[in-house]
């Protein structure tokens, strides 16, 4: 796989970031907008044929990137972002405080 051959695309009406491979759909993170300028990560999938390869660590990066850019603080519900963030503490600063979600 070629640099080039990996996008991601915010979808702000769809409430989700698209990852594109070769142009082709290989995953998604679906969200919440939480209000205040905070949003919830809720799901990440990458397509079976497409794992093992880091993208859904593309994804991940990509979409908090954006939130990053936007000032937009993030709720981690799934797994992956929450372990993702936890292995990147680069990313901790995005991280809003939510009382449903338990430390």
């Amino acid at each position: 796989m070629e640099p080039g051959d990996l996008s991601v695309e915010h979808r702000p009406d769809e409430r989700r970031y698209v990852l594109l491979v070769g142009g082709e759909h290989a995953g998604e993170l679906v969200y919440r907008d939480r209000g205040g300028n905070v949003v919830a990560f809720l799901h990440t999938e990458v397509d079976p044929s497409q794992q093992q390869r880091g993208l859904g660590s593309a994804l991940v990066a990509a979409a908090l990137g954006d939130a990053r850019e936007r000032g937009v603080r993030v709720v981690p519900l799934c797994p992956f972002v929450d372990a993702y963030i936890r292995r990147h503490p680069e990313f901790a600063d995005l991280v809003a405080v939510d009382p449903a979600r338990r430390a």
